[in-house]
């Protein structure tokens, strides 16, 4: 229990001091009536001295609180505590099991577990991505197709055209268009597999339908 004492207008040693007097008074009385003893105030003595020594720590104590105070310690109701605050006591620790403790554990262990994930991650990466479609370079190529003159079968050279074929090649549309002289020229698209077909040797090939074919040129080209 916490006691606060102030030195201002406080009189601890008032009660000593009352003590001490009314002793005196009371052996006083005794030494007057012819039955005292020299014990009575053998008793007395050690009585006054007991008060004296007393009053003696009392005053000792006051100094100290009064240096204390005057050093600016600091407490909330301008009073000083004299009992000291309880230490926390710390949190005991507890015994680790004999049971939780691995003597013989090692980093190797955990090095091969981790090890293995990774190496089956690794292989699931690498099946999935041999299950992805390759992509496949292409190409779309729009040819003009000359004829010799006005008087060329435009349908039957679209036919002999489209019967070549290949790998990787894909006919597209076609249309006539106007030169001069009421020549036409035939314009078609086609998409070639780059790794398949070449335009060199599709080129090639145009130009072999001699009856047909006059000159092939390359309008667009455009990968896809």
């Amino acid at each position: 229990m916490a006691t606060t004492v102030q030195t201002n207008d406080i009189w601890l040693t008032k009660k000593i001091y009352d003590d001490a007097e009314r002793i005196y008074y009371e052996n006083l009385s005794k030494d007057a009536s012819p039955n005292a003893s020299s014990d009575d105030l053998k008793s007395l003595k050690q009585q006054l001295a007991k008060l004296f020594e007393e009053q003696a720590r009392v005053s000792e104590r006051l100094l100290y609180i009064e240096t204390m105070l005057k050093h600016g310690i600091p407490n909330q109701a301008g009073t000083t505590s004299l009992c000291k605050p309880e230490a926390k006591s710390a949190p005991k620790e507890e015994p680790m099991e004999e049971d939780d403790v691995d003597l013989f554990a090692s980093d190797s262990d955990e090095d091969e577990a981790a090890a293995k994930v990774r190496e089956e991650r690794l292989a699931a990466y690498n099946a999935k991505k041999s299950k992805k479609p390759a992509l496949i370079a292409k190409s779309n190529v729009i040819l003009d197709i000359k004829p010799w003159d006005d008087e060329t079968d435009m349908k039957k050279m679209e036919e002999c055209v489209r019967k070549i074929e290949a790998d990787g090649l894909l006919w597209g549309a076609h249309k006539l268009v106007p030169l001069a002289y009421g020549i036409h020229k035939l314009q078609i698209s086609c998409v070639v597999e780059d790794d398949k077909v070449s335009i060199d040797w599709l080129t090639e090939q145009l130009q072999a339908l001699e009856d047909y074919v006059q000159s092939v040129d390359i309008a667009a080209f455009n990968k896809i």
